[in-house]
């Protein structure tokens, strides 16, 4: 009776933490901390620099838990299925995390992830994810699930924090629409 107790009551606590929304800082009109992050694109590596990016556009930036993990496998996969949607909005996407970064490279070109259409950035530590409060609850040393809008200028024009992975995509498409209004 006792694993079966223990089983429910960590089914329970994983779907409470699924829809929980998490809470970021960082606030839209709020500076974006530049960063540079050993990446990979479609399984090659590379320096990610936030500032480069910005210069050619706005950018995406997504944070998610760990890679090869059922939510992140997903969430991955619908910013690839969009990708071409940001690219009509002139942004550029990139996926940050501190969690099993050893898998970035396979992950970064894995077609049912990110199919080699966007690069995923290592954050060892948590100290990108941090700087961006968009730290794990209950686990630091993993990013939580949190996207951005940055503008070109480097500011905060919209943040999107939630567990669940399926709203990410159309909550970030949102948001550059409504900069591309202003």
């Amino acid at each position: 009776m006792l694993p079966r107790l223990r089983t429910a009551t960590c089914g329970l606590a994983l779907a409470l933490l699924a829809t929980a929304p998490a809470l970021a800082a960082l606030k839209p009109g709020e500076k974006a901390p530049a960063f540079t992050a050993p990446a990979y694109l479609a399984g090659q590596p590379f320096t990610y620099d936030l500032s480069e990016a910005l210069e050619k556009g706005p950018v995406v930036l997504y944070f998610f838990p760990a890679a090869h993990t059922p939510g992140c496998n997903l969430e991955a996969h619908l910013f690839s299925e969009a990708i071409d949607d940001f690219a009509e909005r002139g942004a550029s996407v990139i996926g940050v995390t501190a969690g099993n970064t050893d898998e970035l490279a396979e992950f970064s070109n894995e077609t049912e992830h990110c199919g080699g259409k966007f690069p995923v950035a290592a954050d060892p530590g948590a100290k990108i994810a941090a700087r961006y409060d968009a730290v794990l609850e209950g686990k630091p040393e993993w990013s939580s699930r949190t996207s951005y809008v940055i503008a070109p200028d480097g500011s905060i024009a919209a943040v999107h924090s939630e567990m669940n992975p399926s709203h990410h995509v159309k909550a970030m498409l949102e948001a550059l629409d409504a900069l591309a209004a202003d």
